[in-house]
């Protein structure tokens, strides 16, 4: 029998997004960024809401973690995609095709598009509007984020895929370029380049041919939730948004779903396998979060679903009984 590990962890709560915009009248309250500041992980809940669509951009609930992704040098994000054996049905692609995936995307989370600047909406020719964004990254940037790939590549099946753009943007080409020169340290590793539209399209035609995949800012945004629907439900998948130190940001990668809140239905376990992921980068405790996702596979193997998994079979249950489910194998 495992004995209990009793971690000492010290958990405090704070309100962000349309919580935040309620308590202080900002998305991302000056309380709340000084604990994500002091804390040693962050486990976050999602956000978004249609109550607060009509608000300025600055105010909306989703600027609260782009906010802390920029505050913190939050510029690596792990998105780990798994299917569990009990769901291969549960996927919309054939079995074979997605039976045993494991492939890890890691997105630079702190540049390009979302944080380059100039944009805005303009007026052109005294007529007509025109919005503008801009795609930029720097050098080091491009290495900072290319050397958490290729480390993560080493430790797993040494195969690492970088998309971009390059036959079109300058911007990719660069990151090509940077690449190209940081896989020289990693001779072990596999290196691949693919563009970003012949990515998505290999990713649901096999997605098994990949093992790490290196990518930009949109891009990752993009792929990342195309490869989540490849397990069978986004509410699957954890996600680790790292800064040079290891310390971290912890979200399942799906949004808050409001059109579902507050009924019982909404599956908990993207969420508990992210608290995994922050006890393995951040807290330095592979064997407690070994244990929450063997106990999360236990709970699937037994047969518990709640409704998004429903399909690949076994006893229909909500977001509480899934959540006890978890913790009685813990």
């Amino acid at each position: 029998m495992l004995a209990r590990l009793e971690l000492p962890l010290e958990i405090t709560q704070a309100p962000v997004g349309g919580a935040g915009y309620e308590a202080s009248g900002k998305p991302l309250p000056d309380a709340t960024l000084s604990l994500a500041r002091d804390a040693d992980a962050i486990l976050f809940g999602a956000v978004g809401d249609p109550r607060f669509d009509a608000l300025e951009r600055s105010l909306r609930p989703e600027q609260a973690i782009l906010g802390l992704r920029k505050a913190l040098g939050l510029f690596a994000n792990l998105r780990p995609a798994q299917v569990h054996p009990e769901l291969v049905s549960a996927s919309a692609l054939r079995p074979e095709i997605v039976a045993g995936l494991d492939i890890l995307i890691v997105r630079e989370l702190t540049g390009d598009i979302y944080f380059g600047e100039p944009k805005g909406i303009r007026v052109v020719d005294g007529a007509e509007r025109e919005g503008f964004d801009t795609m930029r990254y720097r050098e080091s940037e491009v290495r900072r984020i290319a050397r958490v790939a290729f480390e993560a590549a080493r430790n797993r099946r040494r195969k690492l895929c970088s998309v971009d753009k390059a036959n079109v943007l300058e911007t990719s080409q660069l990151w090509r370029e940077v690449v190209v020169l940081e896989a020289k340290a990693y001779p072990e590793v596999e290196l691949q380049h693919m563009y970003v539209d012949n990515c998505a399209m290999q990713l649901v035609r096999d997605p098994k041919q990949f093992d790490v995949i290196l990518t930009g800012n949109l891009f990752g945004d993009i792929l990342s939730d195309e490869a989540s629907m490849l397990t069978g439900s986004i509410g699957m998948l954890p996600s680790a948004s790292l800064d040079a130190r290891g310390k971290g940001l912890y979200e399942p990668i799906h949004g808050s779903a409001p059109d579902i809140a507050g009924r019982g239905i909404a599956n908990p376990l993207a969420t508990i396998l992210s608290a995994a992921m922050m006890l393995r980068h951040s807290l330095g405790q592979p064997e407690a979060a070994a244990r929450i996702e063997r106990a999360v596979a236990q709970a699937l193997r037994e047969g518990y679903r709640t409704a998004d998994i429903h399909s690949a079979g076994g006893r229909r249950v909500g977001t509480e009984e899934m959540g006890e489910a978890v913790a009685a194998r813990l």
